[in-house]
């Protein structure tokens, strides 16, 4: 009886150890740098860390760096376009990938994003999604190679 309590406990632990929610899930990546920066400039960490759930398309530290500097330096003190921006990496509810169909997905900024596929090759907008189903416990995130813009 003691090992099978012990064993309860142990497996609680566990799991209560790996769930984190989207801003902490991102952090502990360690690719996701300039979004956690983001998000934190724009004041959307509690938002992020909120019951959700979210599915968010996140933008890697690579897909940040194809934005010139001085533009994403700039952006990152425009606390408005740069809420905008996040928001639209973003979709109410949990998006699983094999629940992903192609056409026009409403974010929570309030405009539509084009989700396409050709072969396996996923796209969101322009943004190729590299990496898919990094569960946390208020949502799901995508990997995607750029950062996509409102229209």
């Amino acid at each position: 009886m003691k090992k099978l309590v012990l064993g309860a406990v142990m497996a609680f632990s566990l799991s209560a150890a790996q769930a984190a929610d989207i801003v902490d899930t991102a952090k502990s990546a360690g690719s996701f740098n300039t979004l956690v920066a983001a998000v934190q400039a724009a004041g959307l960490v509690d938002t992020l860390k909120g019951p959700g759930p979210f599915t968010v398309f996140a933008p890697t530290d690579a897909a940040f760096a194809k934005i010139p500097k001085a533009k994403l330096d700039a952006l990152l003190k425009d606390k408005a376009a740069l809420t905008k921006i996040l928001t639209y990496h973003v979709v109410p509810g949990k998006v699983m990938a094999a629940s992903v169909k192609p056409g026009a997905v409403v974010t929570v900024e309030g405009s539509s994003l084009m989700v396409s596929a050709k072969g396996k090759n996923v796209m969101v907008d322009k943004a190729k999604v590299v990496k898919t189903d990094v569960e946390a416990d208020n949502g799901v995130i995508h990997v995607i190679d750029s950062v996509i813009m409102p229209k």
